[in-house]
């Protein structure tokens, strides 16, 4: 077996691999599924890597590079095995072939979300190095079984769309600060793909969302502290519940100390469904 670059390898060799290494999970990505995860989070083929058997995908890590945190950032988008190769230590071995060339293109960080259930990846990330820097909830519910929001306390506010690339001075509406996949850059890098809607209070904006209408993906959501608890967050996620052409909603990677989020979400029965460590290492 031989590790290389995946710089000029053809999507659906990757997807092919992808579906192989991901045949025993729960969710399952189509081809153009994957194609739109990746241009999200930032993919670069020339700085992710593979250990191939003959012409054969059968480990990889689709990185994705950018900036997070003021520092050019490597982030681990994707890394899989296909069934009969686990156990060979093949996704260490690519991570470790990978850093020289990271570091030499200026990458200063590496940076991934696991699954805090996963103990095995997490013993293997805490011993290449990475540390925890912050805990996530994500959540999932069926459209179904969303509760019926209550408009009347919104009635003040206008829902507006803005776009979802530039909504606007809102970073201080946030109580922390979004994932790699949430992050105004990850929007900008797929912008076709979102909507933004604006609630307003005359010509002043109270609070925003933005959100992935073929995913049930809701990447950002928030409202001004000055205009919490008067209907304007409830006024929104009707509207993406109306907008919204996936048979179910999620928001993922929200920090788990920001109660806010949390409890407005459990209100409606979107409900945690586990958490996430975000790990980040140095290089």
């Amino acid at each position: 077996m031989e590790i290389r670059s995946l710089a000029g390898t053809g999507h659906e060799k990757i997807y092919a691999s992808f579906s192989r290494a991901f045949a025993d999970y729960e969710m399952q990505l189509d081809s153009g599924q994957l194609a739109a995860m990746l241009r999200r989070r930032g993919f670069d083929p020339e700085l992710s890597f593979a250990a191939f058997d003959g012409e054969d995908i059968v480990a990889f890590t689709l990185n994705g590079t950018g900036s997070f945190g003021g520092l050019p950032t490597a982030y681990d988008t994707g890394t899989g095995t296909v069934g009969e190769y686990r156990g060979r230590g093949l996704a260490t071995a690519i991570f470790e072939y990978s850093i020289p060339y990271l570091r030499g293109m200026g990458i200063r960080q590496y940076l991934l979300e696991v699954l805090q259930h996963n103990a095995k990846a997490v013993s293997v990330y805490r011993n290449l190095g990475f540390e925890v820097t912050r805990e996530f909830n994500y959540f999932r519910q069926e459209n179904g079984a969303v509760m019926n929001l209550s408009q009347e306390k919104g009635r003040e506010f206008t829902l507006r769309p803005i776009d979802p690339a530039d909504p606007g001075e809102v970073a201080g509406f946030r109580d922390f600060r979004p994932s790699w996949q949430n992050s105004a850059e990850a929007v900008r890098r797929a912008a076709d793909d979102f909507v933004g809607l604006g609630a307003f209070r005359g010509e002043v904006l109270a609070g925003y969302c933005i959100f992935e209408p073929a995913t049930g993906d809701i990447t950002q959501l928030a409202v001004d502290r000055r205009y919490r608890r008067q209907g304007a967050g409830s006024l929104m996620l009707a509207e993406i519940m109306r907008l919204n052409s996936c048979d179910g909603i999620k928001v993922i990677n929200t920090e788990t100390t920001c109660l806010s989020i949390t409890g407005f979400l459990e209100s409606v029965n979107i409900l945690p469904s586990g958490r996430q460590f975000e790990m980040v290492r140095r290089i």
